[in-house]
């Protein structure tokens, strides 16, 4: 069985630039410059966390809230310490 990290984030989409804002709490705040209309803003989360994470887009997923700005991820071959690690990594 594959390993699979799940992963809470707040989307602001529309930003000036692509990128990671930080953790407040156990929430990833990431800003996006594609709108939130027919996917865009969900393609370039994709884009922006699989460049970050080192992982194939295919291996994201939304588990929960493809419509709003919260949203759980999987991202498969990644357990939660190693997620956790690229992502403190990225942001410092």
């Amino acid at each position: 069985m594959e390993r699979a990290a799940r992963l809470e984030i707040k989307v602001a989409a529309g930003a000036s630039k692509n990128a990671l804002q930080g953790f407040a709490g156990d929430v990833l705040k990431l800003a996006v410059t594609a709108a939130p209309e027919r996917g865009r803003a969900n393609k370039a989360v994709f884009a922006l966390l699989a460049d970050v994470l080192q992982v194939p887009v295919s291996a994201l997923d939304i588990a929960r809230g493809a419509t709003r700005p919260r949203k759980v991820l999987t991202v498969q071959g990644l357990d939660d310490a190693e997620l956790r690690a690229r992502l403190n990594a990225a942001l410092s």
